[in-house]
């Protein structure tokens, strides 16, 4: 089963003790714990009442030795492919029952590809990076061997290449040297069903000849080559920046069903091709029912989803609390949300577009009637705005908290520190401080050192 609760990295969970440690020191966490017995078998012991209670194991590197990162990127040390696999996927080499059991390949519901020059020179290759732009090393590798990518998006990504070699007209490499035809995004449902984003840099073509590429990539895919590819649907987006919101340059559906759906939790859920959802599916129930037991809620209980996504986490836990309130900054995402709820018959959900750091004060002032507010935060791995930490320390009502993060150090440290910090004018932290009670694991990315840390904070 994809998604192992109480596993995690070697590297994040010294980095986790190491903070903990921190918090422990000065004293905003109480913390015991046993000496681990060595990094091979590493864990955290069974610690008191009111801590951490949970076994953590890692994904075990055996006979793995630190190796220092080449400076070449040439195939000296292996093929092309090994060498992209060596990055993306580090711990391929390893059977999973040394990583950790079960062995779970092809999980990713969605991929990126990016269009660069290839090992062979040619500009008009669909993969992933080897290199950086500061070394002007840049290789573009293609997918087939990474064993977190489904053969399905590896299988659009090599027409996609088809279908930009006989183009003529050139892919943008860099926005500034002109260009055309950019990155691949393929999201896959359970069920099979495929969406493909296309972005594509206008330059300054006319309507009528944006036109007439839009008609080109659509007919490859319904009736040439790329038919091999079955794609449930096929959008463009014109974008003259490296990321645009569907409301900074919409996506334009060239064929086929506007949204995929998934089955999730016992909802059925809708996706737009904007909108976040967890890339492991079968991984993100279990991170769901891990964030579902640790908030504790009841039929008294306000559900504050914060940086929502879909609605998922809110949406499955609707029928145990008094209310759902989402917020999210992705419009599609929240029309989404809403869409789920009123599908699966959820009444008790309210769901808002914007900034959480604009939108939440005014939502949990009038949540300060005694009733209690059980809050989750899944941000992006950019972490909370200084404001939402403000907003939250500073409602009373909100007793318990659960954070989960997919990039622990960097500023979800900070976030976590200004929770659990002493009251502070100077940054209006003027509510009592949270206790960090508790880290759960869930392991989203076999085959890689990442891992989601679901963290419980009350007070």
């Amino acid at each position: 089963m994809a998604g192992l609760k109480r596993r995690v990295p070697m590297h994040s969970l010294r980095y986790f003790i190491s903070m903990v440690g921190l918090f422990s020191k000065s004293g905003l966490l109480p913390w015991y714990a046993r000496n681990p017995p060595g990094w091979s078998q590493l864990f955290l012991g069974t610690v008191c009442k009111g801590d951490f209670t949970h076994v953590v194991a890692t994904k075990c590197q055996k006979g793995q030795k630190s190796q220092k990162k080449p400076s070449h990127l040439g195939p000296l040390d292996g093929s092309w492919q090994e060498r992209l696999a060596d990055v993306v996927t580090p711990l391929w080499r390893l059977s999973y029952e040394e990583q950790l059991k079960p062995v779970i390949n092809g999980y990713r519901n969605k991929s990126t590809f990016s269009v660069n020059r290839g090992p062979d020179g040619n500009p008009k290759t669909v993969g992933y990076y080897l290199g950086t732009w500061r070394d002007g090393n840049i290789v573009c590798v293609r997918s087939n061997n990474l064993k977190n990518i489904p053969e399905k998006h590896s299988q659009v990504a090599q027409y996609y290449e088809v279908f930009l070699r006989q183009s003529p007209l050139e892919p943008c490499l860099v926005f500034h040297e002109g260009g055309y035809w950019r990155e691949l995004i393929v999201r896959t449902n359970s069920q099979g069903h495929t969406m493909a984003i296309i972005t594509f840099h206008p330059q300054k073509l006319s309507q009528e000849e944006l036109h007439v590429q839009k008609e080109t990539v659509k007919e490859f895919f319904i009736r040439g080559p790329g038919a091999a590819c079955d794609l449930t649907s096929l959008y463009f987006q014109e974008s003259t920046m490296t990321r645009c919101s569907h409301q900074q340059s919409p996506y334009q559906l060239l064929f086929g069903e506007p949204y995929i759906f998934e089955e999730l939790l016992s909802l059925k859920i809708r996706i737009s091709p904007d909108a976040f959802f967890q890339i492991n599916t079968a991984g993100a129930e279990m991170l769901y029912r891990t964030v579902g037991e640790l908030t504790g809620v009841n039929s008294d209980t306000i559900l504050l989803d914060i940086c929502c996504g879909t609605g998922v986490i809110g949406l499955s836990l609707a029928q145990h609390t008094s209310q759902v309130l989402g917020i999210e900054l992705v419009e599609q995402a929240v029309e989404d949300a809403r869409w789920t709820a009123a599908f699966n018959g959820i009444t008790n959900s309210e769901f808002h577009t914007g900034r959480a750091e604009k939108i939440l004060p005014g939502l949990l002032k009038s949540k300060e009637d005694g009733q209690s507010v059980v809050a989750v935060v899944n941000p992006a791995r950019a972490g909370l705005h200084y404001k939402v930490i403000q907003a939250i320390r500073n409602c009373g009502a909100i007793r318990t908290l659960v954070f989960v993060s997919c990039k622990l150090h960097g500023e979800s440290t900070r976030n976590i520190i200004e929770l659990c910090c002493p009251p502070d004018s100077a940054k209006k932290h003027l509510g009592e401080p949270f206790v960090l009670q508790q880290a759960v694991p869930v392991d989203l990315f076999p085959h890689t050192p990442h891992c989601e840390l679901v963290l419980l904070f009350t007070r």
